[in-house]
């Protein structure tokens, strides 16, 4: 992937804000109090589709119609925020969104891709099984295989990091989950672009810990299961053009396990009133393990999204 530049992002965000306007960032006075530092919350659970990945959805059709103009259609596999996210952007294009995911995914995920037109296929026992699928799917299909990492991914996903550090450009450190790596790949390539010296931290679930062990070992690491209610977490091997990127420009990753996401998930509701998802919660559970090594600095935390089954979080906030 080339190095993006400021031009190159805020372009990405000019197409972005045709669909949706720029999210907020707040730093909410109960989180400072209670870990000891500044906590600006950057909140892509308030977008169109309740996560970040929207906006890499936007500038990817856009990409697409541009390069591909005969493309009658995409398929892609997701846990469900990708999938979202792809379903909005390509029926805004006239494009058929074909998603695959996971047997026993996210109820209620799979009825918001619905509702944005995608159509859903099950398939495989985990995430990396439906991406099998769902390139087998192009072929039979004649649709355009769309990755869960690509620049142009990327470049969307990186106006959510152009939008918090112009907000507050003197953070210290800003920890981001880790699931495919779009995430913190546009984290990191905004905070070059802009030539900042802000710290990025990785986070993983102590059950689907392959970025994190990938980052220590220098090489990529795969794990045999991913089983963590964080579906956005859940990835069982690294992509390997997002850890190249995150490997050399992450400062460390942390491992969060299952009983601290879900404290997170509680913080957030006690402390901002926001939804979390379990991966949205998992850098403020990062930083929560961290607090003692951050007291008195400046924090950025992504709340990458809030698409939660009820019962899940009927569950964690009980």
């Amino acid at each position: 992937m080339h190095r993006l530049t400021r031009d190159d992002i805020e372009q990405a965000a000019h197409q972005v804000y045709q669909v949706m306007p720029a999210t907020a960032q707040y730093p909410w006075p109960l989180l400072a109090e209670r870990l000891g530092c500044t906590v600006w919350v950057k909140h892509e659970n308030h977008t169109p589709t309740g996560a970040f990945k929207v906006r890499g959805g936007i500038t990817f059709m856009h990409w697409l119609k541009r390069v591909h103009p005969t493309a009658r259609g995409i398929v892609t596999a997701t846990r469900g925020n990708h999938g979202q996210s792809l379903a909005l952007a390509a029926r805004a294009l006239g494009l058929r969104a074909l998603i695959v995911v996971p047997e026993g995914n996210s109820v209620e995920k799979n009825n918001a891709m619905r509702g944005f037109g995608g159509e859903v296929v099950e398939w495989g026992r985990d995430f990396d099984e439906a991406r099998e699928e769902a390139a087998r799917l192009a072929q039979a299909q004649g649709l355009y295989l769309v990755p869960p990492f690509h620049t142009e991914l990327v470049k969307g996903v990186a106006t959510y990091a152009l939008e918090l550090f112009e907000a507050a450009p003197d953070l210290d450190t800003v920890y981001v989950p880790i699931g495919c790596g779009s995430g913190i790949c546009g984290v990191i390539a905004a905070r070059d672009a802009l030539g900042l010296e802000t710290r990025v931290v990785g986070v993983v679930s102590t059950e689907a810990a392959a970025a994190k062990l990938s980052f220590e070992a220098r090489a990529i690491c795969e794990t045999a299961t991913a089983n963590t209610f964080a579906d956005g977490l859940a990835v069982r091997k690294p992509v390997p053009e997002a850890f190249a990127i995150y490997g050399a420009g992450a400062a460390r990753i942390v491992a969060v396990d299952e009983g601290e996401i879900a404290e997170a998930m509680r913080v957030y509701y006690t402390d901002t009133h926001n939804l979390a998802e379990g991966a949205g919660a998992a850098a403020l559970a990062a930083l929560i393990q961290e607090r003692e090594a951050m007291a008195g600095r400046r924090v950025g935390v992504i709340l990458s999204g809030g698409n939660v089954d009820r019962a899940v979080y009927a569950s964690v906030i009980g």
